[in-house]
């Protein structure tokens, strides 16, 4: 079984992924990354060079194509704009969503724009917040509040969703 993180940027699938794979002895996989190598490029240089319906098929596409077994996945936050990634990574793997409200959301991850955050450039982060969450809930198998919590609580409730 696979694990995969969705959420908001900024929510800590990244920094909690590489903790989880190695509390469970699972592979991680920071899908951003591949998108980088396949496209020998920056996340933010595809979006600034491509645009973003290029960037979210590219990201669909290298999403819906990954392997993995005993692996804990992080995809960017936008994947959920892809229908082909989401049902291939809920085939593969048990989807925990990560929710945290837009306010932190916010706090955490500064201007969007310098974040390299994939979104329409007459979108403010609420409103992309409030586009994205439900679709984040229409995928998760699990849902985990996070907001407020440290690592090794997050990790622990996490666990306990999952293998209880």
């Amino acid at each position: 079984m696979n694990i995969t993180l969705i959420g908001m940027p900024g929510c800590g699938k990244s920094t909690l992924g590489v903790l989880l794979a190695k509390a469970l002895g699972y592979r991680f996989l920071d899908t951003d990354l591949l998108i980088q190598e396949r496209e020998n490029r920056l996340l933010s240089v595809i979006l600034e060079e491509e645009g973003l319906e290029a960037f979210l098929r590219i990201e669909n596409e290298v999403n819906a194509g990954v392997e993995a077994n005993r692996t804990v996945i992080a995809p960017g936050g936008s994947v959920v704009y892809g229908k082909e990634a989401m049902e291939h990574l809920k085939k593969i793997s048990r989807m925990v969503y990560l929710r945290l409200p837009c306010e932190t959301v916010a706090a955490r991850i500064g201007n969007p724009a310098g974040r390299g955050v994939a979104m329409r450039g007459d979108m403010t982060l609420r409103q992309l917040y409030e586009e994205r969450c439900p679709l984040y809930e229409r995928y998760a198998d699990i849902v985990i509040d996070a907001d407020g919590l440290d690592t090794g609580e997050l990790l622990a409730r996490i666990r306990k969703k999952l293998f209880r």
